[in-house]
């Protein structure tokens, strides 16, 4: 078995790989989003993913795996679209977007060690289908913070739950691709 760590660098890698394709492609039109869209988007992929799992089926031709990694960019998008203020230019050069990327993931690597130290690696006992419930949790409180313009009074806020849906987001890959092999 792999180290967590490594396994989330490589998993990481893809998505960001893809992300920064995706920024070549598109540049970073993404910035006219509010972060309440970004927040549907990821509800969206969220629900698709929960809905395969309970059909056991699909007619779409595109794998739950990238709906996951389409959760772990959106979230990586939602963080550094709050990082960044009004003022700040819609077109970003790929090369900032790729140190923002790492930014906002350096954070989270941070945040992975101290939980798995904590939980004792927790996750890989967890099904793949409580992630995903987890995962729609976290987009529904989000939601709620969103709704209550962003005011908490004892949880966590946005960014909390953004990285925790990264983390789940990325335990799931490893383990579907776990599965595959």
């Amino acid at each position: 078995m792999k180290n967590t760590l490594d396994q989330f660098r490589e998993v990481i890698g893809n998505c960001r790989d893809l992300f920064l394709k995706k920024t070549a492609d598109y540049g970073t039109a993404w910035r006219i989003l509010r972060l309440s869209s970004i927040t549907d988007q990821l509800y969206i992929k969220a629900l698709r993913i929960r809905s395969i799992e309970e059909k056991g089926a699909q007619k779409v031709d595109e794998p739950v795996d990238s709906e996951f990694v389409g959760l772990v960019n959106y979230c990586v998008l939602a963080l550094i679209q709050a990082s960044l203020k009004e003022t700040d230019p819609l077109e970003l050069p790929k090369e900032e977007v790729a140190v923002l990327y790492d930014d906002q993931v350096e954070e989270n690597i941070r945040l992975l060690d101290a939980k798995n130290h904590d939980y004792d690696e927790a996750w890989r006992l967890m099904r793949i289908s409580s992630m995903t419930d987890l995962i729609l949790q976290k987009i529904l409180r989000i939601k709620q913070i969103e709704d209550n313009a962003g005011k908490t009074i004892v949880s966590e806020g946005l960014e909390g739950n953004y990285r925790d849906i990264i983390n789940y987001a990325v335990f799931a890959l490893i383990r579907l691709r776990e599965e595959q092999q």
